[in-house]
Parts: structure tokens; C-alpha cells; sequence
């Protein structure tokens, strides 16, 4: 295994994270990918054209590595976060293998005929129910998963999940820190049943539902700083109502997540223009769903986009954000910052900032630095919300 790694290991240090965020202490790849890799080698070489599937790749070690390594032709993968599609596109262009891969959604065409899939363990359990329902409901009855992640991220639960809906699960030794799971067989789907996402669910404080695919963020709940931010739109002596607000303002969800926010600008501004966005495949297909059913589908546009690039210049009379301080399992500021300059460009002068996030993190002096003035309107023990507005 030793000798496989080290080649996969120098194959994937030529990868980039680009154009997903980037910083020194982050890489395109990690040992878990390379123990993937190794554990299913045999395997991947053996494989005929369109047999090979990966699913969770960040930014296209998993891909590329099973294609320009170990020889697999036709690799279709699936990723939720856009920039990790687009890393990995960037990359098999780079490395002259973007004739051995494709992308392709969540479901039947991902895993047609799929013999062996290679899955980076997502952070959620949901995720992963999603994830493992579908191999087991599309895939070959012979296909073989190999699921791996770093053993501080990994749980016992992982491997429940997996044996809800696969016969044969064991777990591999541990390498390097990195463990793999390994799932067969998989269990028959009961005729008629119905498939377990998206969920739905709700809350005493919503007019509508929230429907979630396994990787949304919140899932469906009402986050707490959500909830918060909602709460400043209530009232209070500082921030503005719904009631200020102009009734057919241009309103922007930046991570829109289960499009919370969206619905409810929607709901409580009915002449208003809504856009909502979200890099995650599963946060936009959630977001639409609960649009629709809240009976405002035809007001929100929901789109998958890189942070804020859906939206023109000085486009927004108000923005809410509730930013990620995470890039994958790394907790990582520049994140939000990205996102904090991205609402920079498409306020209009005058326009508003309304922002949630956790309440030691310092995005105060960044704000008026980049945006403008700022004022405090709520705080608890876990979140901070500002207003800031657009000098």
C-alpha cells in the first residue's frame, strides 16, 4: 500500500484548491483520499468504462486520481459545493483528463451501473443517509463503496448509516490518521416506498415549511442565528422592520442554505425582488422547494453561484447573511470574509447588511472597513447580529 500511496500522494500534490477558497494551511487533498484510493486500487483497475463513481470529491483527488493513476475511464462524480465542482474541472484540465470525467447530479444517471463508488465521508449524518439511499437504490446489486474520512470527523454512527441501507459493512484498519468503511450488498427498496429526502419540517415562529436535502446547512430547522436575525425584523430600537423597509426593495440571501431568509424577506415584502444564492447543490434544491410551497416560487430567484456572482453592482437594498466560519471540516474565517466582500459590490450606497454569526469572531472592523458604518442590534452568548450600512 505504501508504494500505491506515495504515487497518489505525488500525483495529488499537483492539484489546486483553485478557485475555491485558498490559504497556506489548506490543501486540494488529504490522506484520506489517498487511503481511499489505495483500498479500492484493485478494484478501480479492473473496472469498466462508466463503473467507477465518486461521490463528496473536493476538489478532484478522488476523480483524478482513480482516472490518471489507476487507469478508470468514464468517472462520473458528484459534488455538492459548485466550487469543488469547479476545482475539479480545473484541474482535470490542467492534467489533460477532462475527456475521463463527468459530472452529473445526485441520482439514477450518477450511479447507473456503478460497480465501485468512492465516498468522502461527509460532515453530516443526513448526508450521508441521502448518499448511501441512493447508491442503494441506482447502483449495480454488485457494487462495492469505499467511504472514507479522517478518524477525528468519523463515528460509529457512520457505520449505522451505512447499515441501514447495505447488508455488508465492515471497517478498514486506520492509516495515516484516515479510516475507510467498506459497504455491499445492498438491501432491496420496499415497492412504493417513498424516497427519505427531501424532509420536511416546521416551526412555531414560520408561516411555511422548510424542505431539506442530507447536506443542507440547518437541515429542517430554524437555525438559532437565523432565528435571531429574523428577530431584529420584529422590532427593536435600532435596526429597521419589515414595516421600514421599502415594500418593493431588491432583497439578496447570500447562503441561502433551506432559503429561510429568502421566503421570509418574500413573505413580509410582497412587492419585493428576491435573489438567493448558495454554492451548495443540496441548499438549492432545498430553497426552491420550500419557495414553492410557501407560494412564493415565482418571486424568489434561487441560483447555485460562487458566493455573490449572480448578482450586479449595487444591486441590493438589503443583504442577509448568515456565513459559514468552515471551508469542508476547517474552521477558517476567510470564508466569511470573502462573502463580507462580495456584499460589498452589490449594495447600493445606503443600502443594508444584516448579518448574523458567532459572537467571538471579530468581523466588526472588516465590516467598516469595507462597507460602513455599523450598528449592534442583537447579542446572546453564542451569536452577534449587525446592521451595517453601505457608505
Amino acid at each position: 500500500m505504501e508504494a500505491l500511496a506515495a504515487r497518489l500522494d505525488e500525483f495529488c500534490a499537483a492539484l489546486s484548491r483553485e478557485p475555491d477558497f485558498d490559504a497556506a494551511e489548506l490543501q486540494a487533498y488529504d490522506t484520506a483520499d489517498l487511503h481511499i484510493l489505495s483500498a479500492a486500487a484493485e478494484r478501480i483497475r479492473a473496472a469498466a468504462p462508466g463503473t467507477v463513481v465518486t461521490i463528496g470529491d473536493r476538489h478532484g483527488a478522488l476523480t483524478l486520481g482513480a482516472a490518471g493513476v489507476l487507469g478508470a475511464e468514464a468517472v462520473r462524480c458528484y459534488q455538492d459545493p459548485l466550487l469543488g465542482e469547479r476545482a475539479l474541472a480545473a484541474n482535470a484540465e490542467r492534467l489533460g483528463l477532462s475527456d475521463r470525467v463527468e459530472s452529473e447530479p445526485l441520482g439514477p444517471e450518477l450511479l447507473a451501473a456503478a460497480e465501485t463508488v468512492l465516498v468522502q465521508l461527509p460532515r453530516g449524518l443526513e448526508a450521508l443517509d441521502e448518499i448511501a439511499w441512493t447508491i442503494a437504490r441506482f447502483a449495480s446489486p454488485t457494487v462495492r463503496v469505499f467511504a472514507g474520512g479522517r478518524v477525528k470527523h468519523m463515528t460509529r454512527a457512520q457505520n449505522d448509516v451505512l447499515g441501514r441501507y447495505f447488508g455488508d459493512v465492515t471497517a478498514g484498519l486506520g492509516w495515516r490518521k484516515s479510516r475507510v468503511l467498506q459497504a455491499a450488498e445492498p438491501l432491496p427498496t420496499v415497492p412504493g416506498s417513498e424516497p427519505p429526502f427531501p424532509k420536511w419540517g416546521r416551526d412555531r415562529e414560520l408561516s411555511f415549511g422548510l424542505a431539506a436535502f442530507g447536506a443542507t446547512f440547518g437541515g429542517t430547522k430554524l437555525d438559532h442565528g437565523s432565528r435571531l436575525l429574523l428577530d431584529t425584523f420584529e422590532g427593536g430600537p435600532h435596526g429597521a422592520r419589515w414595516a421600514d423597509i421599502a415594500p418593493d426593495a431588491h432583497v439578496f440571501d447570500l447562503g441561502c442554505g433551506s432559503g429561510v431568509l429568502a421566503v421570509s424577506a418574500a413573505l413580509a415584502l410582497p412587492a419585493s425582488r428576491v435573489i438567493a444564492s448558495d454554492q451548495s447543490d443540496a441548499a438549492v434544491r432545498s430553497a426552491a422547494l420550500t419557495a414553492d410551497a410557501a407560494g412564493v416560487g415565482e418571486r424568489v430567484a434561487i441560483h447555485r453561484a460562487d458566493g455573490a456572482e449572480a448578482v450586479h453592482d449595487a444591486w441590493a437594498d438589503l443583504v442577509l447573511l448568515n456565513p459559514p466560519f468552515h471551508t469542508g471540516a476547517t474552521v477558517h474565517a476567510g470564508v466569511a470574509h470573502r462573502l463580507i466582500r462580495d456584499c460589498a459590490r452589490v449594495l447600493r450606497p445606503g443600502g443594508e447588511l444584516r448579518i448574523v454569526f458567532n459572537s467571538h469572531l471579530a468581523y466588526r472592523p472588516l465590516l467598516e472597513r469595507v462597507i460602513g458604518p455599523v450598528t449592534q442590534l442583537a447579542r446572546d452568548a453564542t451569536f452577534t447580529v449587525l446592521a451595517v450600512t453601505k457608505r
